[in-house]
């Protein structure tokens, strides 16, 4: 069944044929795997934050929350067992992630996503079973590899199975899945923290275990991308078969040859770790670690990791604190859905100025409130909280319809095929190294900086909204295998790159 039309133009080669079901549904399907990454980052936060959780297996915490009158409130969760706990995962994650390379590249994105599926599955089975802290981070790791793999295939998979026209639409659906991840999140570990008994937090593991499975299952059923059928296996008749299928339309011959052409130009790579050094790739290695360094130095996953105790540290209750990470979760998936319906209208850069410009603000302002009205002890006034939950509603906005979305879209849809995987590993390595060092040094930088927390991050926004206004070219409706003409075009890069294509032909 068709549910609309496409036709992508550039360079004078139009790519024909429809939006299908059968891509919107295999898509549907992949994207799930943005659930267990957001699922994650949400439920950490949240049983975190939970009196029964910390008493088991952090109760130095614990002792320091309900007893110590003298400690600061910036200072209160500063644990580094705790701080291992949420960043373990993101180890885990970086490393698994360059073993997922070479599952991707050899045995397709499927066969990776799967992987990822599975691995999450059993880390949740053990997260919710814990009886220790040694059992509650080898979960964590499992986890860790769960999302690595996951996330180094995720992608990939949604840019390659999306029609050009639509590409950006399509692949925030992972970025919309995260939200929804963390969303879901929030709203069990508000139900959960109300259970008597002090087992809730077991729960709120476990249920990790239902995205994971969704995407375990339909990794099962799912077909694989047509520039992955032709990099690992190079059968051109099954490639044509499946492009028709996803495509809804016999004619698919323009296409298919992009696809045949760069598969030449991938299988001529035996060691994409080393090709992508070379100065043709210099612009898409430049991106493939400024874009993830830069996600994570927006401050966003300190809001994720630690909203609810960032919400205790100002002053809310245990249960107005998980309400209130319910409704920034809320803002940070309607914002990204927002995304998804702009970004193959005006455009990657001006989401992501846009977005800078607004997560800016709300960081100052919050910092400033903080400074001037937060102490190292006592509480703020109610209308000061809250008006600093107002603010971060406004900072997660900006960053679910800039960052947080194109953050994932922007490299997997820049990089050619012959080195696709390792620079999408290289994505997201330094995503989760970077998304350690934060998740490791907050609390501890909480601690030290106060209120200039915020000041730290707000820097950060207006160098890395200089850095797109810049550097990074427009890449809306360039199809996916002739992508490296933006490159050429651009007034920086094309010094570098010179002006001949990856196969050595002049453009």
């Amino acid at each position: 069944m068709a549910v609309g039309i496409l036709t992508a133009a550039s360079s004078g080669r139009e790519y024909g044929g429809r939006i299908t079901s059968f891509v919107i549904m295999s898509c549907m399907v992949a994207a799930t795997g943005g659930i267990i990454f957001g699922y994650d980052i949400g439920i950490s936060g949240g049983v975190t934050s939970m009196a029964s959780f910390l008493e088991k297996f952090f109760p130095h915490v614990y002792r320091k929350m309900k007893e110590d009158t003298h400690i600061s409130n910036y200072c209160k969760f500063d644990s580094q067992l705790l701080i291992t706990f949420t960043s373990s995962l993101y180890i885990a994650g970086l490393i698994s992630t360059f073993f997922a390379s070479s599952v991707t590249r050899a045995f397709g994105r499927r066969s990776s996503i799967l992987v990822g599926g599975a691995a999450f599955l059993m880390g949740a089975a053990l997260g919710g079973a814990s009886l220790n802290i040694y059992m509650l981070i080898i979960g964590r790791v499992l986890l860790g590899v769960g999302v690595g793999f996951a996330n180094q295939s995720v992608p990939l998979y949604l840019s390659e199975m999306a029609p050009p026209r639509y590409r950006g639409a399509f692949n925030n659906g992972f970025q919309l899945c995260v939200g929804i991840g963390v969303l879901s999140a929030n709203l069990i570990n508000y139900g959960t923290e109300k259970i008597k008994g002090g087992w809730g937090w077991r729960i709120s593991l476990a249920m990790a275990a239902v995205p994971a499975s969704m995407l375990t299952i339909g990794a099962i059923f799912m077909p694989e991308t047509p520039n992955s059928i032709m990099q690992h296996s190079n059968d051109h008749d099954k490639a044509k078969q499946m492009l028709q299928k996803i495509r809804g339309t016999l004619n698919v011959e323009t296409e298919l040859q992009d696809l045949i052409e760069a598969s030449n130009v991938s299988n001529s790579i035996k060691h994409p770790f080393k090709n992508i050094l070379e100065a043709k790739y210099r612009p898409q290695l430049v991106m493939a670690v400024a874009i993830p360094f830069f996600q994570q130095f927006t401050g966003i996953n300190v809001i994720s990791f630690y909203a609810p105790i960032l919400f205790l540290t100002i002053g809310l209750g245990e249960s107005a604190s998980l309400l209130s990470a319910v409704v920034t979760g809320l803002v940070g998936t309607t914002s990204t859905f927002i995304s998804m319906l702009l970004v193959d209208k005006v455009g990657r850069r001006t989401l992501f100025i846009v977005g800078g410009i607004q997560m800016f603000f709300s960081q100052v302002i919050i910092g400033s409130i903080m400074a001037a009205e937060l102490g190292d002890h006592g509480e703020i006034t109610k209308e000061y909280a809250y008006l600093v939950l107002l603010l971060i509603c406004i900072y997660v906005a900006g960053f679910g319809w800039s960052w947080g979305p194109l953050g994932w879209l922007v490299p997997s849809e820049i990089f050619p095929l012959e080195i696709r995987s390792a620079a999408q590993s290289i994505n997201v390595a330094v995503n989760f190294l970077f998304t350690f060092i934060v998740a490791q040094t907050f609390l501890s930088m909480l601690c030290h900086f106060k209120a200039g927390t915020f000041f730290f991050f707000g820097g950060w926004v207006v160098l890395m909204t200089a850095f797109v206004y810049f550097l990074l070219p427009e890449t809306k409706n360039v199809p996916i295998e002739q992508m490296e003409k933006v490159w050429r075009e651009h007034f920086f890069w094309k010094r570098i790159v010179g002006n001949k294509s990856s196969s050595g032909t002049l453009i």
